[in-house]
Order: structure tokens, then C-alpha cells, then sequence
């Protein structure tokens, strides 16, 4: 993994479920730089991936610490890397104050256990939990749910990813 000065490396999760929704959590709170707007509260799951560490074990880590989700197969990556800046942030020092912002890869994975596993609520792995509740969504309507300086970047995941946001055969709608 190259290193890009001022941008954090970080994985994108897209969870696709067999109806073709994708599932978003509503974030509790800013988490320094990256901030929360009111309206704007929805996001995919995201983490840092860690030195050494490859895109697929980084996105079932963050998709196992920030859902709780375990069952799932991997159905597609977008390895391009999609930068996003963080607005202007003065606030105290934080993890990510370092960086101008992330540069993303992501993952689509195909939910393969039961809603009911799935919770946002508890951080796995030692996490901080980041989220509240979870909905799935259709992944054309995700960009307009996040905050302004990720939209880009959700819309080329979802022009990227729209394949897998077809119901499976046999799916009920």
C-alpha cells in the first residue's frame, strides 16, 4: 500500500443484503475532524486500515467492529483510491487531526446471517462504538444521507457497486 502524504489509508464497507439494500448507520457524534451535520448523520462502515494489514482483512475488521457482522461474503472491491477531504476542524488533538483526510478503498460483502446479529451499537475489539441504529437502503439514495464532503465519493462507490444492488433470484422485495 502506497503512502499519500496528509491522507489516512482507510477501507469502505458496502453490505449488501439480499434484497439489494446496503445497510447504514446513523453516526452518534463527530469524531474530530470528521464531523456530523444534521441530516447528514447516515454513512457505510469505514475504518483506518492498519500497516500491513491487506483491504480484505481490514474490511472484515471494521465491518465485524462497527456491526458486529461476521457473515459475510466478499462480492466485489473497488481498489481505486477515492479521496475525501475533512472540513476545516480547529478542535483539540485528536487521532485523526494529523491528516488533510482518508483515502478509501471498498468492499462490497453480501450478508449472508440474519438481521438480527447485526449490532451497531456495540464496539467489537476494543472499539468505540460510532453508531446508534441501522437501516438498510438503497445504495442511489446513500450519497444524499451523508455528509457534504463524502458525497463524491458515495456516488462513485454506488455508480461502482450498483451491480450488487439487484435483488438475489428468489429474493423477496
Amino acid at each position: 500500500m502506497s503512502v499519500v502524504p496528509g491522507y489516512r489509508p482507510n477501507v469502505g464497507i458496502a453490505l449488501f443484503n439480499d434484497e439489494g439494500r446496503v445497510l447504514v448507520a446513523r453516526r452518534l457524534r463527530d469524531d474530530g475532524p470528521e464531523i456530523v451535520l444534521p441530516g447528514c448523520e447516515w454513512q457505510m462502515p469505514q475504518g483506518g486500515i492498519d500497516p500491513g494489514e491487506d483491504l480484505l482483512a481490514a474490511a472484515r475488521r471494521e465491518l465485524w467492529e462497527e456491526t458486529s457482522v461476521r457473515r459475510a461474503d466478499p462480492v466485489g472491491t473497488l481498489t481505486e483510491w477515492l479521496p475525501y477531504d475533512f472540513p476545516p476542524y480547529d478542535g483539540p488533538p485528536h487521532r485523526l487531526s494529523p491528516f488533510r483526510g482518508q483515502r478509501q478503498q471498498w468492499v462490497a460483502f453480501r450478508f449472508t446471517g440474519n438481521d438480527d446479529e447485526i449490532d451497531v451499537t456495540q464496539g467489537q475489539n476494543g472499539a468505540e462504538p460510532e453508531f446508534s441504529e441501522w437501516r438498510w437502503e438503497r445504495l442511489d439514495c446513500v450519497p444524499d444521507l451523508v455528509v457534504p464532503f463524502k458525497r463524491e465519493t458515495y456516488r462513485r462507490v454506488a455508480e461502482a457497486f450498483r451491480g450488487f444492488a439487484e435483488p438475489l433470484r428468489g429474493a423477496s422485495t
